[in-house]
């Protein structure tokens, strides 16, 4: 830890000294973690989205209301006596970082790509049969059936240069799981509106704007200097003291403190995303409890005990000082699916958690191991902190076992633990996201994070019907099904939807993003 911050302090002062008199080009852009990753479909997580958004681009994008815009596609249609197939026409005159030129070859091979088996992004594209190049700016993208939703997919699928893909070796999607490492890992070339002008993996990044990129408007911010911090006090530190001009994550507690300094400003807003628990099905005994005959889990009278344990309330009000949304169901309420009697949460009833414990076969509870991030999501460690407390009081002794963003992704992706804490934005804004990836039984391209394994194979036949079917009222009646059992399954324990705050020097304005993806391209200065 303190060579953790030895460094983010050099960074902090060697960006000061570059920018002694900073001027309004210049961003300093502090965020509690880095980007995982430059590999643009290795992983599907929001700060490595975040970041690659500077320097690659999408087909389509949302704007700060999440309606979709044209990005790198200017216009999509279904093609005409062919509802199966997406028919997507390419912005002209729009080149790469090396000066290539962008065609329809690039979206194919980045598509391609990113439905590739090591993607991480695969599952947003498993409805698709094949992409193809009608000519250098029209690509159709043919479904297995309707799709009438594809393009809310492919707001987070960044476009590669295919020539470049294939001189650099890296038409293959990075293994991040595995500890694999390509050239697109710290290399990029994009068509985005900055260029990677160096990198230090969780130190410090440079970004320089792209003067040849092809929107009308030049952004504001004409330099990035990306600074991971992870202490809080760092960081906040960093914005007082005029070295950073943004921080990101603004821990809870400081909230009131700077919005009240002089020269700072603090935006707040919900996030898209929901922040969860979640245990390993399945009749094999758990790894790190002390019951050895059978897996506590399992039964759903355990689940239920471990949710009427858990004081959402008490989370938003002691841990989150009430920058937090409470919720019963895993989706916000951003989300096309949600609806307020999902959202409803049992109040804590600790005497009946223990009986339902006690019918369950452990009236002395059992041991078990919380895998926890503690540089992700918003106060993520002291959640987990407040959730072993809860649980305690039934009888559930829980070892906390925390770790940076970077060592725990590859546990959750591998299914290594027992019982965790994760969040899950939508970009989608679709029920379908969530199902694909976190409810159905991971099998090829779908439940990638369906960590603890749950399976319901009538549940896999609805979820997979939601990719093709047309009919609106059919398809909202389908995930409202679904919703029902993963709710009743406790298939995921939902704490809160997470609210964002952002901080930041009085003549700047960022506003908050539903997606917490932030474009410096949107940075103005006040005069």
């Amino acid at each position: 830890m303190k060579s953790n911050l030895k460094r983010a302090l050099f960074a902090i002062l060697a960006s000061t000294a570059l920018v002694t008199a900073a001027s309004a080009e210049t961003v300093r852009w502090a965020r509690v973690s880095d980007a995982l990753t430059l590999d643009p479909h290795s992983q599907n997580q929001g700060i490595t989205h975040t970041f690659a958004h500077h320097i690659y681009e999408t087909l389509v994008d949302r704007d700060i209301d999440g309606a979709l815009t044209p990005r790198l596609a200017t216009e999509w249609m279904i093609k005409e006596g062919d509802p199966n197939t997406w028919v997507f026409k390419l912005r002209e005159g729009v080149t790469f970082h090396d000066g290539s030129a962008f065609t329809a070859e690039d979206v194919v091979f980045s598509l391609d790509r990113a439905r590739s088996e090591k993607s991480n992004m695969r599952q947003l594209h498993v409805d698709v049969a094949e992409v193809v190049a009608v000519d250098d700016y029209t690509v159709e993208v043919t479904m297995k059936g309707p799709s009438p939703l594809y393009p809310n997919n492919l707001t987070n699928t960044f476009i590669m240069d295919k020539t470049w893909s294939e001189t650099n070796d890296v038409v293959e999607v990075q293994d991040y799981a595995a500890g694999a490492d390509n050239y697109a890992v710290r290399n990029a070339n994009g068509t985005g509106p900055y260029i990677l002008r160096s990198r230090e993996v969780d130190v410090r990044s440079e970004l320089t704007v792209n003067e040849n990129h092809w929107a009308e408007t030049k952004p504001a911010v004409t330099e990035i200097i990306y600074l991971p911090i992870s202490d809080a006090l760092t960081r906040v530190a960093a914005l007082l003291s005029g070295n950073v001009d943004i921080v990101q994550d603004v821990p809870v507690q400081d909230i009131e403190r700077l919005a009240a300094t002089p020269g700072i400003k603090v935006e707040t807003g919900p996030e898209n995303r929901v922040i969860y628990l979640g245990y390993k099905f399945g009749d094999e005994p758990l790894q790190s409890s002390d019951v050895t005959d059978r897996n506590p889990f399992n039964d759903p009278r355990v689940r239920e005990a471990m949710e009427l344990a858990i004081d959402r309330d008490a989370i938003k009000a002691v841990v989150m000082r009430g920058q937090a949304i409470p919720t019963g169901v895993a989706t916000p309420p951003f989300v096309d699916g949600w609806t307020e009697e999902l959202d409803a949460y049992p109040a804590v009833d600790l005497d009946r958690a223990r009986a339902l414990l006690a019918e369950a076969g452990f009236p002395d509870g059992f041991t078990v191991t919380l895998d926890t991030p503690n540089n992700r999501y918003v106060n993520d460690e002291a959640i987990s902190q407040a959730v072993v407390g809860m649980l305690g009081r039934i009888g559930i002794r829980v070892t906390l076992a925390s770790r940076p963003i970077a060592q725990h992704s590859p546990i959750i992706l591998n299914n290594q633990t027992d019982f965790y804490l994760l969040g899950w934005g939508v970009p989608t804004f679709d029920s379908a996201y969530i199902f694909n990836d976190l409810a159905h039984t991971k099998s090829g391209s779908l439940g990638a994070y369906n960590v603890g394994l749950y399976t319901n194979p009538e549940l896999d036949v609805k979820i997979q019907s939601l990719g093709t079917e047309v009919d609106l009222e059919k398809r909202a009646a389908t995930i409202a099904e679904i919703w029902e059992v993963v709710k009743a399954d406790r298939v995921l324990l939902p704490l809160h939807n997470q609210v964002l705050a952002y901080a930041m020097k009085d003549r700047i304005t960022l506003p908050v993003h539903p997606e917490n993806q932030p474009r410096m391209t949107s940075v103005t200065f006040a005069d």
